[in-house]
């Protein structure tokens, strides 16, 4: 049992993927508007659906997630957190979002979606980091979809595909406007992005970084902001 802000608690479902920093990352580097309507794309067991309902007590989360098992678990999750009224999961393909909601249904889609191709994928990895059932584009179509002109798209990702990211960004109306680079250490290369897109946005980029220990190999602050110590 993963403890999380405000007390709210994450619970697991054998062969998910673990909470990682990538996803408590994202969560923070998330801006949610007043009453925002999120969109989880790919919410396994309703992993950052909980942290943002804990960072902001207004918002209203529906994650889509095709595992039944990791569906099922989140379900849980909603209930032992008491979140029935303002969150919830869906068990369906995201491929069949434009089928499911009406177009710019929210004001906010993130994702935390497969980082590697098919072409990576080994004999026993899980394939919650794996394009075995839907790709980058499969992703960014659905945000592109479900979120509302002058809304937000936010995921997290591996920098060697930002070109890839940009670019499918712009094909589906949404313009990147912020691009956070998180390291581990001053000594080692950014290797996660974090990335805003807004869509119909104008252009203009902001840059940020996260590092996530100092110098000295102690933890930095923006670690400690990330993960409420």
């Amino acid at each position: 049992m993963e403890i999380l802000q405000n007390g709210f608690t994450l619970e697991l479902c054998e062969g998910a993927f673990p909470l990682s920093t990538d996803s408590m990352a994202l969560a923070h580097f998330a801006r949610l508007g007043k009453n925002a309507r999120v969109l989880d794309l790919g919410s396994g067991c309703g992993t950052l659906g909980l942290m943002l309902c804990a960072k902001d007590s207004a918002c209203q989360v529906t994650g889509v997630e095709l595992s039944a098992q990791a569906h099922a678990m989140a379900l849980a999750n909603i209930r032992r957190n008491g979140l029935e009224h303002r969150m919830e999961s869906i068990c369906a393909d995201l491929k069949t979002i434009p089928h499911s909601f009406p177009q710019g249904s929210f004001s906010v889609t993130v994702s935390n979606p497969p980082y590697f191709t098919q072409g990576a994928l080994r004999s026993g990895q899980e394939t919650a980091r794996h394009e075995t059932q839907c790709s980058l584009e499969d992703v960014f179509a659905a945000a592109g979809w479900a979120t509302k002109y002058g809304g937000d798209f936010y995921l997290v990702h591996k920098v060697n595909r930002l070109s890839e990211l940009l670019a499918a960004g712009s094909r589906y109306g949404m313009e990147c406007k912020r691009l956070c680079l998180l390291r581990h250490s001053p000594q080692t290369l950014p290797d996660v992005v974090l990335l805003a897109f807004r869509k119909g946005g104008k252009p203009g980029l902001t840059l940020e970084e996260i590092c996530l220990r100092d110098a000295n190999g102690a933890f930095s602050q923006a670690y400690r902001d990330i993960y409420h110590i």
